[in-house]
């Protein structure tokens, strides 16, 4: 039935990206100093201050033990526990890049992030495609305010009121990513109201 392992590629919709799905990244756990042999750690989702979801990895001899529980909606939850392979690649300046190797029989491709529904596999596996692939310059600029929004822990939606700064984060942090919204907003606005005075 396309589980892990059944040589069936997963194909759950061609509107689906990758931002409908956790994500992986082997960059950000090899960058955090995470990929070291024998040492586990959990990773947690959240969304503004609210936890999500969580895993817990295990690192192993090149390849990380993923396990989690996993529920359908409505259904019974499900405890996984599979491992994912990593691969090696030197670097131009010295030092070797880890990658994941997809875990779906018959795909094994590199790749630096996976994304979870059930399993984590690879996005060509899930059929994903990237959130830029699918909007126009107004939407890309909606979302990537909407994201910052998230980061902040603020109500989604350009219309509602920006929220504060999150306990724990730097002023410096905080101030860029406010900058970085608000310019995102500016030209949204700027581009509606062009679309506006062309109609009136």
């Amino acid at each position: 039935m396309g589980g892990l392992g059944s040589g069936r590629r997963w194909h759950y919709g061609a509107n689906e990206t990758v931002d409908d799905y956790r994500e992986l990244s082997i960059k950000s756990l090899n960058d955090s100093g995470l990929i070291s042999l024998g040492n586990s750690f959990t990773l947690n989702w959240r969304c503004g201050e609210q936890k999500v979801g969580s895993i817990r990895i295990l690192v192993e001899e090149n390849r990380l033990r993923l396990s989690y529980r996993h529920q359908v909606t409505g259904g019974e939850w499900e405890s996984i526990n599979y491992p994912v392979h990593l691969s090696w690649s030197d670097c131009h300046f010295g030092g070797k890049r880890p990658w994941f190797l997809c875990p779906v029989k018959g795909c094994n491709k590199r790749v630096a992030k996976l994304y979870g529904g059930r399993v984590f596999v690879c996005r060509h596996c899930l059929n994903l495609a990237y959130p830029s692939q699918k909007e126009n310059t107004d939407d890309r600029l909606l979302r990537q305010a909407n994201k910052i929004r998230e980061r902040l822990g603020w109500r989604p939606g350009i219309l509602n009121p920006k929220g504060g700064k999150p306990k724990g984060m730097h002023w410096s942090t905080f101030e860029k990513l406010e900058a970085e919204h608000d310019d995102f907003l500016e030209k949204a606005c700027m581009n509606l109201n062009k679309q506006l005075g062309a109609w009136f």
